[in-house]
């Protein structure tokens, strides 16, 4: 039986600051060796697991009652909230001399932004549907005018839905097909349990209606709509959470009666499955999607028959993804079907959906992926993607005859927006580079005409020209070329002396964009490169590059990582221990492994809402999203293969006496995705076993959720600080 080192007992295990800086001298704040740092109390605990104990004296950081905490912060255990405030207290006095820059940076941020803004209207029937922000508003209003002209017309105003509350986040929202409803959707803790109010257009009032425990977060942008009408506006679909966080049934909801009375539509019995509904724009039908992360299957629903039954598309089967699109009487359905590893595009009718009668009207091509699609009355229309280039093709349904649409930039994203009609002619799409501000056209795809709608604009001035934007490939340890995109400035001398922040993801095949963040600026234009490192996980390589940073292969996307450290340094952009490595969410768990694996890197690492207490939560099948992660890391309950696979690499179970760089770690005790308590344990463990004597410290929003901030103010602070200390690790701000 082998034991895992327990934090008790160890040589590091000591408050710090009582003897920290005796090597780093300067490099160390005056202000931290004056700190006493919190020390989490140790409580023995242990697990077996394949005949290895897992000792973990932190394991009471968890809270017994976590279901009821990520409704209701007040219900934290009173020790541990005590811990949280006492990190809380020790990260604000050591970051106290940061003030000033903290300050300057979010003034800074702010004036980047535009104070009085509104999204790109976006045509429905007689009208335009937008958000638009007032001078001043941390939360939009929702808006609409007619398209043949008229006044603007209030909506939902969230600006005035927040006042007076700690946490609010308004959702997506979804109008009835005869326009005089309004379902939207509000999240009052940060938990992201969603409740769906109604709202009569005709009144401006919110009707009796309430759906509690609803899913309409941030991902439905991609997975599906929160409130689904139904032709007669009698009734909408929605999907509702279990007591686990988990979005596993699809229910309908008759307009003017309780909650409690709504009808179950679909259920999904496995766990780690979860489900969606959306929309088809064609408007009779919409589709239920049920899916984990790399299998799934869909089911057609009448929307002018609310009581039928869902219709199956494709039966699942393992490691076979497919999406639907509806147009007349035909299903395009976008699919790695039959070995199309970079996915393919085939057509079949509505009513003999099987895969026995779908037909490649978008082959399969190596090393081409098709990262989405959509259909409209005349077109079809596809996003792929090429050595890390996105573009966009249509093809025109009655000939045939096909274009694109791309972009002459050695770095770019480029997103496909397919809109809410069916029958019309114009394409939406967004551009940007790290250094050219989003631009929005509205593109006719009949005469291939493009109309800009909105351009994102920067009120303190930008010139793009003041900025370098580079495509470089490192060399992987077994061959392979990792992408790697940087924006710096224009002159900045690469001598080897420019700091860097080093951003890196790699999970769950989401790439990381090269897109414009007005943020990374107060970085850049204070001598520091940004760079984007495109390790395997992601899919910028097309799909393989995913497989190859998952499960077994996980140790590919830290290899890349490292990999495009060490290359920035021997090109002399950089130098060892002037980078600081960032990324947050599954981001975070790169981050615990590259500072395990080469401290020596890195002036210091800045995570939020850091995934490092992998191989736990992994074990602990309750918890919101472990089930539907096990395709993604493992299932070390079942698999000793795949416990041993995250033993090796778990940041939390790796962590040694070593010099570690100086560690920011963000928080929030509502977040359901990373719970708390893994950024808490990892920091206490970790400020233990350091050796450097540099900073260790937690910030931990104690009302927030997993994306941070809801007001858009607000998310400024979080960036100003996270900045204030990437400069302040790599020298560029003043130590106290």
């Amino acid at each position: 039986m082998v034991t895992t080192k327990p934090l008790s007992g160890h040589p590091a295990a000591k408050v710090a600051g009582e003897n920290a800086g005796e090597s780093f001298g300067m490099n160390v704040p005056l202000i931290y060796l004056k700190q006493k740092a919190p020390s989490a109390e140790l409580r023995p605990s242990a697990t077996t697991h394949h005949g290895i104990v897992i000792r973990d004296e932190l394991a009471w950081l968890k809270a017994s009652n976590w279901r009821e905490v990520l409704e209701d912060a007040s219900a934290l255990p009173p020790d541990i909230r005590a811990h949280l405030e006492a990190e809380n207290d020790h990260t604000d006095a050591v970051l106290a001399p940061l003030a000033p820059l903290i300050a300057e940076l979010k003034q800074e941020l702010i004036a980047r932004l535009e104070n009085e803004d509104m999204t790109a209207p976006v045509p429905a029937g007689p009208f335009q549907y937008y958000r638009r922000w007032g001078a001043g508003a941390q939360h939009p209003r929702l808006v609409r005018r007619p398209r043949a002209g008229g006044a603007e017309e209030l909506l939902v105003d969230a600006e005035a839905l927040a006042a007076g509350r700690p946490f609010f986040q308004l959702g997506p929202a979804s109008h009835s097909p005869d326009h005089r409803l309004l379902a939207y959707a509000v999240d009052e803790a940060g938990a992201e349990f969603f409740t769906i109010r109604l709202r009569d257009l005709t009144t401006g009032r919110d009707l009796a209606d309430e759906v509690p425990n609803a899913r309409a977060d941030a991902i439905l942008n991609l997975h599906g709509d929160p409130v689904v009408f139904t032709s007669d506006c009698q009734s909408f679909l929605y999907a509702r959470l279990d007591r686990n966080h988990r979005a596993r049934s699809i229910w309908r909801h008759r307009i003017g009666t309780s909650a409690k009375e709504d009808q179950l539509v679909l259920e999904e019995a496995t766990p780690g499955w979860f489900v969606s509904v959306h929309r088809e724009r064609e408007g009779r039908h919409a589709s239920i999607a049920v899916r984990d992360h790399e299998t799934s299957e869909a089911f057609i629903l009448d929307l002018e028959r609310p009581g039928s039954a869902p219709r199956l598309v494709a039966a699942r089967k393992t490691g076979v993804r497919y999406e639907v699109e509806i147009g007349e009487g035909r299903l395009y359905i976008r699919t790695n079907r039959d070995g199309a590893e970079d996915f393919k595009i085939v057509e079949a009718p509505l009513l003999a959906p099987s895969p026995e009668n779908w037909q490649d009207i978008v082959p399969h091509r190596p090393g081409v992926m098709v990262l989405r699609h959509a259909i409209f009355a005349r077109h079809l229309v596809w996003l792929e993607q090429e050595n890390g280039l996105p573009r966009l093709t249509i093809r025109a349904l009655a000939s045939g005859e096909e274009h694109s649409i791309g972009f002459d930039e050695e770095a770019f994203a480029l997103s496909l927006d397919a809109g809410q009609e069916f029958d019309t002619d114009i394409l939406r799409f967004t551009v940007s580079t790290p250094a050219r501000p989003a631009e929005t056209y509205d593109y006719d795809m009949a005469s291939r005409e493009r109309l800009l709608v909105k351009r994102q604009l920067i009120p303190s001035g930008h010139d793009p020209n003041d900025y370098v934007v580079r495509r470089l490939f490192a060399p992987a340890p077994d061959g392979e070329a990792i992408p790697v995109t940087l924006l710096y400035r224009r002159g900045l001398a690469l001598d080897g002396g420019a700091p860097c922040l080093l951003y890196g993801y790699g999970a769950y095949g989401s790439p990381v964009l090269p897109n414009f963040l007005a943020h990374r600026l107060s970085l850049v234009d204070r001598g520091m490169i940004y760079a984007l490192a495109h390790v395997r996980g992601g899919t910028e390589k097309g799909w393989r590059w995913y497989t190859q940073g998952k499960r077994a292969e996980k140790e590919n996307s830290f290899s890349d990582y490292l990999a495009v450290a060490r290359m920035l340094i021997e090109k002399r952009y950089t130098a060892a221990g002037r980078i600081v490595a960032n990324g947050r969410s599954a981001g975070g768990m790169l981050m615990g492994v590259a500072a395990n694996r080469a401290p020596e890197l890195f002036a210091g690492v800045v995570t939020e809402v850091p995934f490092v207490d992998v191989l736990a939560t992994m074990l602990d099948p309750d918890l919101p999203l472990t089930p539907s992660e096990w395709p993604e890391w493992g299932n070390p309950l079942l698999s000793e293969h795949d416990f041993h696979t995250m033993l090796a690499y778990s940041p939390l179970e790796n962590i040694e006496a070593r010099h570690y760089p100086a560690v920011l770690a963000i928080a929030a005790v509502a977040d359901p995705r990373v719970t708390y308590w893994e950024p808490a344990k990892w920091v206490a463990k970790l400020r233990a076993h350091s050796l450097s004597g540099k900073p260790v410290l937690l910030r931990t929003e104690m009302s927030g959720g997993h994306m941070g901030a809801p007001g858009r103010f607000d998310r400024l602070a979080e960036f100003a600080l996270t900045h204030a200390f990437a400069l302040w690790a790599c020298g560029l701000a003043p130590r106290a």
